[in-house]
Formats: C-alpha cells, sequence, structure tokens
C-alpha cells in the first residue's frame, strides 16, 4: 500500500493550483485529510471547495514572502510553471523567468521554514548540462536549467528539496497534451462542429504515459519520504506508440472521426528512455489506473459525463 495517511493538522501549499496537474492535486489531498493552500495566477472556480487561494504571481518575490508567512506550510508541491514546447519558442524568455526565477524565489523564500518538505515537478525532457550544450528546444533549456538550480540549491542551503521527472500526464481535466487534443476533437466530431482531419505527427512515436492520479500519488510519497537532493522518475515504465494510443481514443467514437498520420522522424529525445523502477517501487507504488481507463476517461470529460474511475 502507498498511500499515506498525514496528520490532518499539516499544510500543503500547491503552486499552479489552477492547471492540470493543480486541479487533481488539490483535491487528492483535502481527501487525505490535509489543508490546501492553492497559490494561483487568477481567480478559477472551478478548484475544489475548501481549499484556501492565494491569487499573485511567482515572479513577485514580496507577495510570496508574505504568502508563504500566511499559510506557513509544511509540504509544498510546486507544479508552476510553463510546459508548452511550441509556444517556448515563441517566448524563450518568459520560460526561462517562470521555469527557473520562479523556482529559486520559491525556495528561498522557504528558507525560513527548514523543515518543510518541498517536491520540485520537473520534466524528463532534459538535455545534460555537459559542453556542447544541444537543447532541442527552449522549454527543455529552462527545465534543465531548473533541475540544475534546484539540486544546487538544496546543496547550498540543506533545504528539504526533491526534484519529481514526470512522463507525458494524462488523464481527466483541462490540457494540452495530444490525448486531451484527439479527444476534444472526438467530442467536437460527435457533435458535428468538426470538418478537419485531425492530424498526427506519426503513429511510431512512443510516449510513457501515466495518469496524472497515479501520479499525485507518488508525489505524496516524494513529500514524505523522498531523499533531499534526490531526482525520482515517475513514470510508467512502459513507451505507448501514438497510433495505438489514437487508435484506442478512436475505438471510444461514436461518429467517424478522420485522422491523417504524418512521418516525422525520431528525435534525441524521443527515443525510449531509462526508467528506474525500484525508485518509487520499492515504498510500494506502481500505477493503478490502466492506460484504457485513462483514456476513456479523457473522453468523457470532454462529454461532460463521468468515466470509469
Amino acid at each position: 500500500m502507498d498511500a499515506i495517511t498525514p496528520d490532518s493538522k499539516k499544510t500543503i501549499l500547491i503552486t499552479g493550483a489552477s492547471g492540470f496537474t493543480g486541479r487533481h492535486a488539490c483535491q487528492y489531498f483535502m481527501e487525505q485529510g490535509l489543508r490546501v493552500a492553492a497559490f494561483v495566477r487568477k481567480v478559477d472556480d472551478t478548484l475544489p471547495q475548501g481549499i484556501e487561494t492565494y491569487l499573485g504571481d511567482l515572479l513577485d518575490q514580496e507577495l510570496l514572502y508574505e504568502v508563504l508567512k500566511s499559510v506557513t506550510p509544511d509540504y509544498v508541491l510546486h507544479l508552476g510553471g510553463k510546459n508548452s514546447v511550441p509556444n517556448s519558442w515563441e517566448q524563450p524568455l518568459l520560460y526561462m523567468q517562470t521555469n527557473i526565477l520562479s523556482t529559486l524565489y520559491l525556495l528561498d523564500a522557504l528558507r525560513i521554514f527548514p523543515a518543510c518538505r518541498t517536491v520540485i515537478v520537473g520534466s524528463r525532457l532534459c538535455f545534460e548540462l555537459t559542453i556542447p550544450f544541444r537543447p532541442p528546444h527552449p522549454y527543455s533549456l529552462s527545465k534543465s536549467l531548473q533541475k540544475a538550480a534546484t539540486l544546487s540549491w538544496q546543496e547550498l542551503f540543506g533545504q528539504q528539496v526533491i526534484l519529481a521527472e514526470p512522463s507525458n500526464l494524462i488523464g481527466p481535466g483541462p490540457s494540452t497534451g495530444f490525448c486531451a487534443l484527439l479527444a476534444q476533437y472526438i467530442v467536437r466530431c460527435e457533435r458535428g462542429e468538426e470538418s478537419y482531419p485531425f492530424t498526427v505527427s506519426s503513429r511510431s512515436k512512443k510516449r510513457d504515459f501515466l495518469d496524472v492520479r497515479d501520479a499525485i500519488r507518488a508525489y505524496d510519497l516524494l513529500l514524505h519520504r523522498g531523499e533531499p537532493g534526490e531526482i525520482y522518475q515517475v513514470c510508467s515504465g512502459t513507451e505507448t506508440g501514438l497510433g495505438n494510443v489514437a487508435d484506442k481514443l478512436l475505438s471510444f467514437a461514436k461518429e467517424t472521426v478522420s485522422v491523417e498520420w504524418g512521418s516525422e522522424p525520431l528525435t534525441v529525445l524521443e527515443k525510449p528512455l531509462s526508467y528506474q523502477a525500484d525508485q518509487l517501487g520499492k515504498w510500494g507504488w506502481k500505477p493503478q489506473i490502466p492506460l484504457t481507463a485513462s483514456l476513456y476517461d479523457i473522453v468523457q470529460y470532454f462529454r461532460g459525463e463521468e468515466g470509469s474511475v
């Protein structure tokens, strides 16, 4: 059993709480009995009832310090940041600011809470910071530097900071990922709102897909048991071709859906990634939601209906 039963008096601060993962995290930790404080950039009425909401920008250092003093967190789950590869080409400096500086501002503000355990959620799309530097896109650069800054800060100041590197998170909720985009397209086709085919870059590309709800269970474990300064991969350990995923999503469609397949070649970071199953597995964690169930739940979410889980 991998679930943690926390002290109901404990407080967790979740940054990026109005995002895809953040909304699930707020719901999960509320159900675990924690006091949940959500740091968001704007009012979001879709967040679960009963959480404390703090409005602001993580780049506002003065406000961030005030929020932390008010919340006095025992745990922090840092989900705030930007994660669109295409958009990172349009606004590279914004990605550097948002993913690197906001993380450092948060860690610096947390220095007055030495017992606070913090999980920084990074990305598996990092590249090696060794010369010659070959980042595939600005997003990868921002997350690679965030990783280096996080681990360096932990070493310098001895804070209880753990780094999580999730794979492609999927599941019901507002997302801009491949599965959500295709599921939205399927539902629009069912409603007669689409006339152009959905384009997929390649059937052969593979991804490690993990349900976001399983990922949050892993983050919970890391908040309680993760070793400060360590990196933990949060993934299923199995890579699935985009073609297979699309076929499964299309099997749920109630109307004919047109898809066009490209032949874009694999890039370096799209080749199979190493996976160290013993990191979370030693605590009994493993994915509980099958890929098929997760994909079905995504389609049902966009239909406005209950899913299978």
